[in-house]
């Protein structure tokens, strides 16, 4: 069982990938973003990964996954850009309880104790804007993970994404009573991609429009990022629920342990 991490992130206090939205519309964030049943699928998952350890959130957010998986009997921490959704998960039932510290998830030395478990949901990390600073997310979350813990993440797989089909506007579920529509731009030149929600409050208070840019990379890429960090990919799922990783699933959650030594005992 691992102690708290103990962090101070250096850096200015929102990193070049965050996005307005999280300043603008923290109240609002989750009855947009927040699919129940993607959010319990996570937890669980997290919490088989974590058992009764520590858990790290990079890009905690307003709470999503942290505040479920708090009640599961996991300590969780988080990192996050936005003071204003720091806020909102700390006036949320139990958000006192979820030390978050506010900075750059890039850039995370801790004095020397390690978690469980560090990850990223939704997304996230590729709202990193350039490969240097994803590479960097992944030799800090080896550093702060010890020989025994895990890095997860979601991702797209470009290949599928990019297809028109896949980039199509869509309606997003599970938003309550607001319309929330979904649009995907790519730019494989580059390997960035940008999704513009828009949004119609079922209150009347006025359409909105979110623009989030992400740096994407292909699940090979991310490997090798993981392996120049001393990391190795040991799990790989087609949904956060645990559906195999077959051709044609539109995203991953990649499970990554520290490199195994000739001779080292195999760890679940």
């Amino acid at each position: 069982m691992s102690a708290p991490v103990s962090l101070q992130a250096p850096g200015p206090a929102e990193p070049a990938g965050a996005a307005s939205y999280a300043r603008r519309f923290a109240d609002r964030y989750d009855t947009w973003f927040g699919r129940k049943g993607l959010t319990n699928d996570t937890v669980d998952l997290l919490a088989r990964l974590a058992g009764s350890g520590t858990a790290l959130e990079l890009g905690v957010g307003t709470g999503r996954i942290a505040l479920p998986l708090a009640r599961r009997g996991v300590r969780v921490e988080g990192v996050d850009a936005s003071p204003e959704m720091a806020a909102r998960l700390a006036a949320r039932p139990g958000g006192e309880h979820i030390p978050v510290t506010i900075g750059d998830f890039t850039r995370l030395p801790s004095d020397g104790r390690t978690v469980d478990v560090v990850f990223l949901a939704g997304g996230t990390f590729f709202e990193l804007p350039t490969q240097e600073d994803q590479s960097r997310c992944f030799h800090h979350a080896a550093a702060l993970i010890g020989d025994d813990g895990a890095f997860v993440l979601d991702a797209i797989v470009p290949e599928v994404l990019i297809g028109a089909e896949w980039s199509r506007g869509h309606v997003v579920p599970e938003t309550g009573e607001d319309l929330v529509v979904l649009y995907r731009r790519f730019d494989s030149a580059a390997q960035r991609y940008h999704s513009h929600y828009a949004i119609t409050p079922a209150d009347g208070s006025g359409n909105v429009h979110i623009h989030v840019a992400f740096r994407y990379a292909g699940a090979g890429e991310l490997d090798l990022m993981a392996r120049a960090a001393g990391l190795e990919l040991r799990e790989r799922y087609g949904s956060w629920g645990g559906a195999p990783f077959r051709d044609g699933c539109p995203y991953h959650v990649s499970v990554y342990r520290p490199a195994r030594r000739p001779g080292a005992p195999d760890r679940a």
